[in-house]
């Protein structure tokens, strides 16, 4: 056995989300769909570059509200697909309950290290702290969400050391939400996958945000799909196991969803995820 009981055929298949949902490309669709039915309904946002490259910039979806609660979304797809413009379709649930909605973009595999591509997106969290108050954000009421590989990167931000990097508070994110992410790189190093992400072994203890729980302080709120790969249900519970009491909630499983329905459910205000983003942000009681 290559990585506890699964051969390497196997292990491959368990992390290969695709191959479990037989409607992924169509959910993937709705997200671009989606989003540019809110940028219809809102208007176009408001775009900041938080470093020098392209890619180094975030769509700013405002609330009405000044020194409003701020919400950033970090989009899924393998760490290599998506971006900004497919991740806005949850910012209406934002805004309408009195919160910056921010989707932020980032370089993707293979243009730039696994490594780069999460200090790039805890730049964008510097960034936006520092400069909350000059687009009515409250710097101390960040909170972040993640989806998939969007999900791993949250829990990295999550557990930054911001103040020998960034100079920055250690509580810089009051809270976070994982959904369907990775957050052991052990067995992804081991897969095909790393053919694309390219990890060695002190990348992937370095990017494996299990193991700098240490430097968590704010609550993370974490949940799967029921019908997600053993593999990826497996990290979420140890994940959620792992964090103790630093756990918002016990661990969520949305039935009858699979890995890429799970992301739609940030949309919801009375349930899924956003109803979870919203209470995390005291909007809603």
């Amino acid at each position: 056995m290559l990585f506890l009981n699964y051969e390497q055929a196997e292990l491959d298949r368990q992390y290969d989300q695709r191959a479990w949902a037989a409607n992924a490309l169509d959910v993937i669709r709705a997200y671009t769909a989606n989003s540019d039915r809110v940028r219809a309904s809102l208007g176009e946002p408001e775009v900041f570059a938080y470093g020098p490259s392209a890619a180094e910039t975030f769509d700013l979806y405002r609330t009405s509200t000044m020194n409003a609660p701020i919400h950033v979304f970090i989009h899924g797809g393998a760490w290599r697909l998506l971006g900004k413009r497919d991740s806005a379709f949850a910012a209406k649930t934002f805004v309408f309950a009195g919160a910056h909605f921010i989707a932020v973009d980032f370089a993707l595999l293979p243009t730039v290290t696994l490594s780069e591509m999460v200090s790039q997106v805890r730049s964008a969290v510097a960034w936006i702290y520092k400069n909350a108050a000059t687009f009515g954000g409250d710097a101390g009421k960040i909170h972040i969400s993640g989806h998939s590989s969007g999900a791993h990167i949250a829990a990295c931000v999550a557990a930054t050391d911001w103040e020998p990097s960034f100079g920055l508070p250690r509580d810089v994110v009051k809270s976070t939400i994982c959904a369907s992410g990775i957050y052991d790189l052990l067995p992804v190093r081991l897969s095909s996958r790393n053919d694309f992400v390219g990890l060695d072994s002190a990348s992937e203890q370095a990017l494996s945000p299990i193991r700098h729980l240490h430097h968590v302080h704010s609550p993370v709120f974490v949940a799967f799909g029921g019908l997600e790969t053993d593999e990826f249900k497996r990290q979420s519970r140890e994940f959620a196991q792992a964090l103790g009491p630093k756990l918002a909630a016990p661990l969520v499983v949305y039935d009858g969803l699979n890995h890429f329905e799970v992301a739609e459910t940030l949309a919801r205000s009375s349930d899924g995820l956003g109803k979870v983003a919203l209470t995390m942000m005291k909007l809603r009681q």
